[in-house]
């Protein structure tokens, strides 16, 4: 059952913190509304729960290693901590200006992926500064990357 949680907290966590960071940094590059990005969070953290826990709970029972137990606790845990996660980073927009909680979410999102990396190195008997890099190095790309294709929907369809 532990082991069922913990690829929840895994996967919610990771999916939460890069699927919110890059559609929050899209949305502003590309529309720069507060409304918008609250909007895009909301949906993220409700819609894409349930879409990964879906989506877990269909790699388990394909695995056919686990018992139903061990898939609901899977299933649960994943949309709980997706939810979780993807929905902390409405806080600093309903707070702050919506550049200054862009940059509060992506301090945040680097914080909680750094944390949860260094977890799994250290469980995994791996060397924390490579798998820190590594997962970083994939959120910057996610990050610089929706910043782009926001910045350029802006221009294709807004201006």
């Amino acid at each position: 059952m532990r082991k069922a949680i913990k690829v929840g907290l895994n996967f919610g966590l990771t999916s939460g913190v890069i699927t919110t960071l890059g559609l929050m940094v899209g949305l502003n590059s590309s529309t720069h509304l507060k409304l918008a990005v609250i909007a895009g969070i909301l949906t993220i953290a409700v819609a894409d729960a349930f879409s990964d826990a879906f989506g877990i709970h269909i790699s388990k029972e394909a695995e056919n290693t686990s018992s139903q137990k061990e898939i609901w606790a899977a299933t649960i845990s994943t949309f709980l901590f997706k939810f979780i996660f993807a929905l902390s980073f409405v806080i600093p927009v309903l707070f702050f200006s919506l550049k200054i909680a862009i940059i509060v979410g992506i301090i945040w999102g680097i914080i909680l992926i750094t944390l949860a990396s260094f977890l799994i190195a250290k469980e995994t008997s791996q060397k924390p500064f490579h798998v820190i890099s590594e997962h970083l190095l994939i959120s910057a790309i996610v990050i610089v990357l929706a910043n782009y294709l926001g910045s350029v929907i802006n221009k294709v369809f807004l201006s």
